[in-house]
């Protein structure tokens, strides 16, 4: 094997698509940097038209949107969450902070998305809400899960970090549920460093939505001339992006389709170019239902054990390219166990864990860089 390489291939990489330089310094000459900014306003009239949804609000992250959303279903101490145990971290916490007690559910092999079929024996009296996480971008089996939260009186909150502008059955993913999170991390899609979005769904969550994000005021009712000062009416936090950020953001936004579709060439070529390699060693891709569109999130594979997936990464690595692991399973880590899971309960979960390898998948991997991937990936005898 040749010496450990310096990566030259890198993981991701955030670029610029557009206006982003241009954007950022209107928003400084607007002398109006903070959250709700013009920019603020622009993203999010954007999403709300693109996604048909009935309001649209930024936030600084992913994990401050579903803050937001454990406070307006109303999580409350001894209420239980249904998660996947196989997703970062936050989708768990954020309903956790408002003292629920996380329960972890199994991943389909298929998709690694929530496994639908076990809701039914996952759900008691105090289940409150049902998280399901869009991995990759590939939409979970909505259709189910809202008939199996309807017949319960469960809220549905969708975990879309992965899949903006993705569809289930030609609907926009996050905009199933009452609620839905988007994230703009630098390793997404469409990105500003560091950002998120909360999607509502239920206009009847609208106003309350706003005095959350507002430190728990009513100030866009203010702001609106619905009031003529502005207290302190509930719980709260500050959970606005900057205008500097959103600036940045609406750049991207412009640019989407442009994006989607560079990152949709780089997945297509991973696919085809690996398909033979992956059938004659026994490592899976990505399988996508025929009533999805993904968002070309990520591309990983799967292979047929931890040992043979450690000298993959190895493997790469002493070639200059960085390929990466995903989570590590919440129901075996030691918060999992705090909550009353134990290590065997998420068999698929730990399964995956062990052996998925994410590749280098973003907006300017050159063809030539690819090629190389490509080319390692086919020297790599499992």
């Amino acid at each position: 094997m040749p010496a450990i390489a310096t990566t030259s291939i890198p993981f991701n990489k955030p670029s610029l698509s557009g206006r982003e330089l241009h954007y950022a310094a209107e928003a400084i000459l607007n002398r109006h940097s903070a959250a709700d900014g013009p920019f603020s306003k622009r993203c999010q009239e954007l999403l709300e038209a693109t996604l048909g949804a009935p309001k649209v609000l930024l936030t600084s992250s992913c994990t401050d949107a579903l803050e937001m959303a454990a406070m307006l279903v109303g999580i409350e101490a001894g209420d239980e969450v249904i998660v996947p145990s196989y997703t970062f971290v936050s989708t768990a916490n954020a309903f956790v902070l408002r003292g629920a007690r996380p329960i972890f559910a199994d991943i389909r092999p298929d998709t690694l998305n929530l496994d639908e079929a076990q809701l039914e024996s996952l759900i008691s009296p105090r289940t409150k809400a049902i998280v399901p996480v869009h991995y990759a971008g590939v939409g979970c089996d909505m259709d189910s899960i809202l008939a199996t939260a309807a017949r319960h009186g469960i809220r549905v909150i969708e975990d879309n970090a992965h899949g903006l502008y993705a569809r289930h059955n030609g609907r926009y993913l996050g905009t199933f549920g009452s609620l839905a999170t988007q994230s703009f991390h630098e390793t997404k899609n469409i990105i500003c460093g560091e950002g998120g979005a909360l999607v509502i769904n239920n206009p009847e969550m609208i106003e309350r939505a706003q005095i959350l994000r507002d430190k728990g005021t009513d100030r866009s009712r203010f702001l609106q001339g619905q009031v003529d000062k502005y207290s302190w009416v509930d719980i709260g936090s500050s959970f606005g992006m900057s205008d500097l950020l959103a600036a940045f953001l609406y750049a991207q936004l412009e640019q989407r389709e442009v994006i989607y579709s560079r990152r949709r060439a780089v997945w297509e070529f991973y696919d085809q170019e690996l398909a033979g390699w992956a059938e004659n060693h026994g490592v899976k891709r990505p399988f996508i239902p025929a009533n999805a569109e993904q968002s070309h999130h990520m591309y990983y594979l799967i292979l047929p054990t931890l040992e043979d997936r450690q000298r993959f990464a190895a493997h790469l690595s002493a070639r200059g390219i960085l390929g990466v692991f995903h989570y590590t399973p919440l129901h075996s880590s030691t918060m999992g166990i705090h909550f009353g899971a134990n290590a065997s309960q998420c068999p698929v979960t730990s399964w995956v864990s062990d052996r998925l390898i994410r590749l280098p998948l973003f907006n300017d991997l050159t063809h030539e860089d690819q090629s190389q991937i490509v080319e390692a990936i086919h020297s790599f005898e499992c």
